[in-house]
């Protein structure tokens, strides 16, 4: 045991930034695989939770490519727990030096079971929309938390001070406040299409044509805001100026996969890159959220993660 304890990291190394990249991939991933299963009406693919069906913890034969490609995404899941696990032994002997590390760590792992218990709802309950909708908005959290873990093992935990003038962060924040609304939206646009994840799963009710008008509504506005962070934030050198453009350009795409998808009928992939884009977008804008404060021992801090590994090390 001694030994397995002195092979842990004792600083934030190369395996722990490995580690970081690797989670925070795994966590966007799943979110991919999980539009798969319901794009392909495979959510009720297990007809049953935990076990997949009430005989066996694995698929069948019988059960076809649906249970083929829900009992994947499962696996998928237990993977990334298995990332989670890795993630927190990486850090668990940096408890008192870097202890924001040790609980990111942990409550984005505990955030895993969590979520696997909420999918096991959502197929007890036959896909229900809104239980659904909760497990999308528990896996942008854990991308939310996995991208700070991200970034706190590039920047450290220092003093920190102000890198920005005060109505940029309120428009940054505005920017995210509005980017969580347009999630939000979509995730009730969504449960009220064509895409329940199995033919018999209920819809919300609601009228989709119209949700798909209030979902653009919050989106346009992000954008509007965001055009001016890149502006103000490139104008005036501010540390943030790197996300801020990576976040317009993601922003960009999505807008544009929105329009698509809504002007030739919701295909399925489409509706899937636009699920993955949500939880980048929200990555890419917690980023900049990030990067609004500096190491107050750094005097003019470059942005972006090149400049952020360089400090770290």
């Amino acid at each position: 045991m001694k030994r397995i304890s002195e092979w842990l990291p004792a600083s934030v190394d190369k395996r722990v930034r490995v580690v970081a990249w690797i989670y925070l991939a795994a966590q966007i991933l799943l979110v991919g695989t999980g539009g798969l299963v319901r794009l392909t009406g495979s959510g009720l693919g297990c007809p049953t939770w935990p076990r997949c069906t009430d005989a066996s913890f694995v698929n069948t034969p019988e059960m076809g490519i649906h249970g083929v490609i829900e009992f994947g995404n499962r696996l998928l899941g237990v993977v990334l727990g298995l990332v989670a696990i890795a993630a927190f032994l990486a850090v668990v002997r940096l408890r008192r030096s870097r202890p924001d590390l040790f609980w990111l760590a942990l409550i984005a792992g505990l955030g895993i079971p969590a979520q696997a218990v909420i999918g096991g709802v959502s197929v007890l309950v036959q896909l229900n929309p809104y239980v659904v909708g909760l497990h999308f908005v528990i896996s942008v959290a854990l991308v939310v938390l996995c991208t700070i873990f991200l970034h706190r093992v590039y920047t450290g935990n220092p003093h920190r001070m102000p890198a920005v003038p005060g109505w940029f962060r309120f428009l940054a924040y505005s920017t995210g406040a509005l980017i969580l609304v347009t999630i939000l939206v979509g995730i009730v646009t969504t449960g009220s299409g064509p895409h329940a994840g199995d033919a018999n799963a209920p819809r919300n009710g609601l009228d989709s044509e119209l949700l798909q008008h209030v979902h653009s509504w919050p989106a346009y506005a992000t954008l509007a805001l965001t055009i001016a962070l890149v502006i103000a934030s490139v104008a005036l050198a501010l540390p943030p100026r790197g996300w801020a453009v990576l976040l317009l350009i993601i922003e960009a795409g999505q807008i544009g996969v929105g329009l698509l998808q809504a002007n030739i009928g919701l295909p399925p992939a489409l509706v899937g890159i636009h699920m993955v884009l949500s939880c980048v977008l929200a990555a890419a804008m917690t980023a900049v959220l990030l990067n609004l404060t500096v190491p107050s021992a750094i005097a003019s801090p470059a942005s972006g993660p090149l400049a952020e590994s360089a400090a770290a090390r």
